[in-house]
């Protein structure tokens, strides 16, 4: 993250290129800012997403160097795919709209007509750069003929599609109000992305019912097909996988499970954060915590807040 990219041997720092990156990142010194910036996101975005889930996203950490859960064709891995391919085509968009690339600025105005109480102007999130730079850059590791299986390399480049497809859909309308002590008389708007969380928000949904496939020769060409025969075709904005996950309950290396022992979980909660759930049945263990809050704070004219410090105790509960 030190790394100023304004030397192309700076390349060579980065673990886990293929060629093609490492080509790119030569020719594009000023976006790998960016790319790198997208790379920290998604770590810390996948994590926040599964904090309450069995799988955690823990492993994304080790990133470039992956465990089997995302190695393998699972589900998990279908998500990872799909936010780090949206990551970086976010990052790129909106790297462009602050003025931090050279080679692009401003997304083009919508061509859509503007309505009666707003205008267009403001500086748009410039998706159609984000996309195209950031699918050259997401998929280039899995065009690379040394890729394991056909069916893994299918499956990861259809879910990094589906990643786009998201960030696509996701572009909004966002606008600034205008006029006389804030009335609201002129808009001025503009099109940009929510943030990354948000994203990750749909994927998980889209996670939550990926579709099971089987990579084989429909007519001409082979095609990533349901596994089931009752459920209906893929779709492109579907998350698919190949093989099924471990429960993610207890240590098992070769499949990539960490188990769920120590994890702190939710007395209360019926959801997946549940103590039921997240510690699989094995039961819980109590301890009390003391934690030091602000509290009691008062405003003074003008402009500071004072609080006190306040200790309470609170119970906290770990999986055995």
């Amino acid at each position: 993250s030190g790394v100023a990219w304004n030397e192309s041997h700076h390349c060579r720092l980065l673990a886990g290129l293929v060629p093609d990156q490492f080509q790119m990142c030569r020719r594009n010194l000023e976006v790998m800012h960016s790319i790198v910036r997208a790379a920290r996101q998604t770590k810390s975005v996948c994590q926040k997403t599964f904090a309450d889930m069995r799988w955690n996203c823990s492993s994304i950490q080790r990133a470039p160097s992956f465990g089997p859960d995302l190695l393998k064709g699972t589900r998990e891995s279908a998500f990872v795919y799909a936010l780090a391919a949206a990551a970086v085509a976010h990052a790129i968009a909106q790297a462009c709209a602050s003025g931090e690339l050279p080679l692009c600025s401003c997304g083009s105005v919508p061509s859509e007509v503007p309505g009666p109480d707003f205008r267009w102007g403001g500086c748009g999130d410039n998706l159609h750069y984000g996309l195209q730079l950031g699918a050259a850059f997401a998929d280039s590791p899995l065009k690379s003929s040394k890729l394991r299986t056909q069916a893994l390399k299918a499956m990861n480049l259809h879910n990094n599609a589906v990643g786009r497809q998201v960030l696509s859909d996701s572009l909004d309308t966002k606008c600034k109000c205008h006029g006389v002590s804030g009335s609201c008389s002129v808009k001025t708007c503009w099109k940009g992305l929510p943030n990354l969380g948000e994203i990750a928000s749909d994927l998980k949904s889209k996670y939550l019912a990926a579709i099971k496939v089987t990579h084989r020769l429909v007519g001409p060409r082979k095609q990533l097909i349901p596994k089931e025969t009752d459920v209906r075709p893929v779709k492109e904005t579907d998350l698919v996988y190949l093989i099924n996950s471990p429960d993610y309950c207890t240590p098992n290396l070769q499949l990539g499970s960490l188990g769920t022992q120590d994890r702190q979980c939710n007395k209360t909660s019926v959801g997946s954060d549940s103590c039921n759930l997240l510690c699989c049945g094995r039961g819980y263990n109590a301890y009390t915590e003391e934690v030091v809050e602000r509290c009691h704070c008062k405003y003074h004219w003008c402009c500071y807040v004072v609080c006190k410090k306040c200790r309470r105790k609170v119970e906290r509960y770990v999986c055995k």
